[in-house]
């Protein structure tokens, strides 16, 4: 009982969502009745509670939008009482093993014996007294899980407000055969309940109820399963029985079907080209419902792990819409019915400062990172800064790519397996080093599209994984010039270390190329400079105080004092932190917010966000595993200046629609995430235990020595490699490397008289 005051209390402040009935926009959709699709909600919240629980449930109701449709798949008892449960198995979803343990039966359905245990065998007292719910689905927080009963048909419709309600009868050929009735049951409960629709995979059930139910409004919606699946009371496939859509029209009002019936993937997990089903069905009066949108359960490539984008890609079709979808995630589903589709037709211009979308490594989550490829894809994304972290060749180029290590992002092994090295400088493993090949051998070498979870996680776009080309600084400044991107940031990163081991100044290379490429012009794009070394941004604010200097702040703190701040201050506009330094997380649950980013900006310090990614292990689970709600919560609640991402597109989608401006065409408002509102709804003893803080930044962690002088690297056992200013077509001259050369042997005679 504590537990629902509390979950009350808790939706009653208004911490996630605010939703409001319809679309404003008086153009029609391209659905059957051209009105908004419906958002049905599979068992409630079933992606982060227990499904169909009393949580999962009421969570439905606040955050979707207000019409939405809650699904109960319906169970029932010994004794006839229908409970909401989606497998006929107990056990996949409750404690029941453990409570009777048994009680372990097989049963032939549909043919195929199936084994576990059954809400048939059960009285309705024996499963609401003792039996609590558990998620299923592993991949989806179980820290709710042995607290919630087993929710009764009744208790989902005596919720207030009264919700509509969509009845799932998926086994009624089961229950039959052991002495129950679906029918009747169906029948009796619309003399008392108002059943917006009845679902069904089974042909019988439908024409036996058809113009039985009270009321006379009832949708009725024929389920199809796998087209290869035998419908019990036609005996003929599903495949079959969608070739005459005319004849179901006879006895149903829509269909519901998994969502590959209208967009199908191929092997490769690539969309195909849709089919006609909705077409054809809306061509004979029927509905058509999709099926199996999760925001945790990967589609296809296509949509670059954005669960909205596949929503959009059902409903926000010119020629066609399906007429609602089945959701486990009903949030992201009203996101994109209540403001996402058809942005561009019904958004105004955003009054609302828009933060800076600001690639990391490009649109790294679509084609390899720092490619020509990642930076066209990023501009044609919406994305305002395109960056190139820096590295430096053994000729002296300034080039992008993501690090200095060459062997996860390019092939350079096994070709130049022979020039691995340990350089405790930079990381503890062995890597193969721009700074060690020339680029004429880095030109040898093709790009490669990693997961940062893992080759074997989720894989990113592998169709295109060795597509694209390196590229130098010069050309990379040129590209972003001629593409008319609001500016570019350049990451200067292992600064001290090519100076003092290597004879290189990627300092200097950097603003050469800048200068080379016009920067330091008017009218031309804005120049951010990056770097974890103050050392670095101390000598851009002397030699090209028109750059605006950003501070990378990689580790995790949990605040920082007002001298560190000062501190900051005197070298830097800007400040890139990773997203725990901004709120604290516990086993993927977000847990405080930090006051680093007010302390920042009471000093007039911008904050950067980094690095945000679609993919939903990344996502804290508050977020709902959804990209869009994690970015609205950082613009919204936190005001950051800036999101750094991965997938620009998913950003720029949100920061261009209602959602985001809040405007008048707006139909639903995403409200931000209030973070530890999500554990407070836990029983003490089910928390994740409690991590150590992060530390406080202090100034001694910011202040670095000053850079050491190119004469120095004279001292080590490598003479050091010239510094060469790359023509405009990114290649060194002859006479650049003649020159440089000279240079250097005159530097070499000089330091040698010197010592005699």
């Amino acid at each position: 009982m504590g537990q629902n005051v509390l979950l009350i209390l808790f939706l009653l402040q208004g911490c996630w969502f605010s939703s409001l009935s319809g679309q404003k926009s008086s153009s029609k959709w391209a659905t059957l009745s051209g009105n908004a699709p419906e958002v049905i909600a599979r068992g409630g919240f079933s992606g982060l509670f227990p499904e169909s629980s009393d949580f999962a449930n009421s969570f439905a109701l606040s955050v979707s939008l207000s019409n939405v449709v809650l699904l109960c798949e319906l169970q029932l008892t010994k004794d006839g009482r229908g409970i909401c449960r989606s497998d006929l198995r107990l056990d996949n979803s409750t404690n029941i093993a453990d409570v009777y343990p048994h009680n372990k039966k097989t049963y032939i359905v549909n043919g195929k014996p199936l084994q576990g245990w059954f809400a048939i065998d059960f009285l309705e007292r024996q499963l609401f007294n003792k039996v609590t719910l558990i998620q299923n689905i592993f991949s989806r927080p179980s820290i709710f899980d042995n607290v919630l009963p087993i929710a009764a048909v009744e208790d989902v419709q005596r919720m207030r407000p009264p919700p509509r309600f969509w009845l799932s009868v998926q086994y009624d050929t089961f229950y039959t055969q052991n002495k129950l009735d679906m029918a009747s049951y169906v029948i009796s409960l619309s003399k008392t309940s108002i059943l917006e629709f009845v679902s069904s995979p089974e042909v019988g059930l439908l024409k036996n109820i058809n113009g039985k139910l009270k009321g006379g409004k009832t949708k009725l919606i024929f389920q199809f399963l796998k087209p290869e699946d035998i419908e019990p009371s036609t005996k003929k496939t599903y495949a079959s029985l969608l070739e005459n859509l005319s004849s179901i029209k006879a006895f149903a009002s829509g269909v519901l079907v998994p969502k590959n019936y209208i967009w199908a993937v191929n092997s490769d997990l690539y969309l195909k080209s849709p089919t006609t089903l909705v077409k054809d069905a809306h061509k004979v009066g029927l509905e058509v419902y999709a099926s199996g949108f999760a925001n945790d359960f990967p589609a296809s490539y296509n949509y670059s792990y954005d669960p909205v984008a596949e929503y959009l890609q059902f409903i926000d079709k010119s020629d066609f819409s399906v007429d609602g979808v089945l959701t486990d995630f009903p949030s992201t589903a009203s996101e994109a019915v209540g403001c996402l589709a058809r942005s561009e037709k019904s958004a105004t211009p955003s009054a609302l400062e828009k933060p800076l979308i600001i690639t990391h490594n490009g649109a790294s989550g679509v084609y390899a990172g720092c490619t020509d490829l990642a930076y066209k894809q990023a501009v044609k994304d919406g994305a305002d800064i395109i960056d190139c972290s820096v590295q430096m060749t053994k000729d002296g180029f300034p080039i992008c790519m993501t690090i200095a290590d060459l062997t996860g992002d390019t092939t350079a092994m096994p070709s130049f397996m022979s020039r691995a090295i340990v350089i405790q400088e930079i990381q503890e493993n062995s890597g193969i080093f721009s700074f060690d090949l020339t680029w004429e051998e880095i030109q040898t070498l093709k790009p490669v599209l990693n997961s940062p979870l893992g080759p074997a996680a989720m894989p990113r776009n592998p169709a295109v994984k060795n597509e694209g080309k390196f590229m130098a600084l010069h050309d990379f400044l040129v590209l972003a010039k001629d593409m008319n991107v609001t500016g570019v940031l350049i990451n200067v990163e292992n600064a001290f270390y090519l100076a003092s081991k290597k004879g290189l100044s990627i300092t200097d290379s950097v603003l050469d190329t800048l200068r080379n490429a016009s920067y330091d012009k008017e009218n031309s794009p804005q120049v951010m400079i990056q770097s974890g070394d103050s050392a670095v941004l101390s000598k851009i604010k002397k030699v090209a105080p028109s750059y605006k200097r950003v501070y990378l702040i990689d580790e995790i703190i949990s605040d920082a004092n007002k001298l560190t701040v000062e501190e900051i201050k005197q070298f830097s506009d800007a400040v890139n932190l990773p997203r725990a330094s901004i709120m604290t997380n516990s086993g993927s649950f977000l847990v405080s917010l930090t006051d680093v980013v007010d302390k920042m900006h009471s000093a007039n310090i911008s904050v950067f966000i980094s690095v945000l990614r679609n993919e939903f292990v990344t996502i804290a689970f508050d977020f709902f595993a959804d990209p869009t709600m994690e970015i609205n919560t950082y613009v919204k609640a936190v005001g950051v200046d800036g999101i750094v991402t991965e997938y620009p597109a998913t950003a720029s989608a949100y920061m261009g629609s209602p959602c985001f401006s809040q405007n008048e065409d707006a139909a639903y408002t995403i409200l931000p995430v209030e973070a530890g509102a999500l554990l407070g709804l836990v029983n003490e003893d089910a928390l994740p235990p409690a991590e150590a803080p992060a530390p406080v930044l202090t100034v001694a962690d910011v202040e670095e020595p000053p850079l050491p002088s190119l004469a120095d690297a004279s001292k080590n056992t490598q003479s050091p490699a010239p510094t060469a200013t790359p023509s405009p077509s990114g290649v060194p001259t002859g006479a650049t490397i003649s020159v440089a050369l000279c240079l250097v042997t005159m530097v070499l005679g000089l330091l040698s008289l010197g010592h005699h």
